[in-house]
């Protein structure tokens, strides 16, 4: 179930959403990162490390959407990473005694009772400062920006070229703007534009590129997938329709929902606009 993608690092998609979790070859063991989503997955692809006489020796979420902080008891109790902001948000969520309803509620109905909940989110947050994932394998950079979700981080592995995007630089999905209609003084617009510049800061050392969804990009596409995201974003905060291959006539079979969620953002913003009285 997992094919490679450069030397020792390996990703398996999933069946729906096609979320892509990544493996890392280490010394004694793999980084495991966004493992998701289903029980049968995550246990074929514990069994599969396994059968190759490997265990996970640590876990990474990117971010800390549902699909990205999900764990499986076949996969073994290593340290499960992710940013500070990314372990604070889970923290907040685990804290309420509803949690899980609230989780099951946001699942695809077709998958909710196939998701494992028994370890959800329990991310230890690295200090800000951190640069690197603590393992003993390849170096893997940190790279924490705005965009897309509280603590979002990508992950460049320096030795393979390797950057795993988290939710950003997809072919399926649009940009998805953290919380539109959010009361707070951030603006999602802007704190994705940045996003995009802090990945484009890094493009010229990547050759292979891991979206959090949807197909694995080789060389060249890292700066492809930049600026298709930057011009959507540029559409959407000028209230234009983007001429985007991922929305409308062109969307990939199967995919033709992502159409309402960029309808739903553009609402979003317009009513952000309005409320803050700001143009667009």
């Amino acid at each position: 179930m997992l094919t490679q993608v450069a030397e020792g690092v390996l990703v398996h998609q999933s069946e729906l959403l096609q979320n892509n979790a990544v493996v890392v070859r280490g010394r004694t063991g793999v980084l495991l990162i966004d493992p998701g989503i289903t029980d049968d997955e995550m246990t074929c692809l514990a069994n599969d490390l396994s059968a190759s006489g490997r265990r996970v020796v640590a876990g990474f979420s990117t971010h800390p959407d549902w699909d990205h902080v999900l764990w499986h008891a076949a996969l073994g109790e290593a340290p499960r990473y992710g940013t500070a902001r990314c372990a604070e948000s889970m923290r907040d969520l685990l804290s309420n005694a509803d949690w899980k309803a609230r989780v099951v509620e946001g699942l695809p109905p077709e998958i909710a009772e196939e998701v494992p909940l028994d370890s959800f989110g329990l991310i230890a947050g690295l200090p800000a400062e951190t640069a690197e994932i603590p393992w003993d394998g390849p170096r893997v950079r940190i790279i924490q920006h705005p965009a897309h979700a509280p603590g979002h981080a990508a992950l460049l592995i320096a030795e393979r070229r390797v950057l795993v995007a988290g939710d950003m630089l997809s072919d399926v999905l649009i940009p998805m703007l953290d919380d539109p209609d959010s009361d707070g003084t951030a603006d999602p617009v802007e704190d994705y534009l940045v996003g995009l510049e802090v990945l484009e800061g890094v493009a010229d050392d990547v050759d292979v590129v891991v979206p959090g969804h949807g197909s694995v990009g080789g060389a060249g596409q890292v700066r492809a997938r930049i600026e298709l995201d930057r011009a959507y974003v540029h559409a959407l905060r000028e209230g234009r329709t983007p001429d985007d291959p991922r929305i409308g006539p062109a969307a990939e079979p199967g995919w033709e929902w992502v159409s309402d969620v960029h309808d739903g953002q553009a609402r979003s913003l317009a009513r952000r606009s309005e409320r803050d009285g700001t143009p667009g």
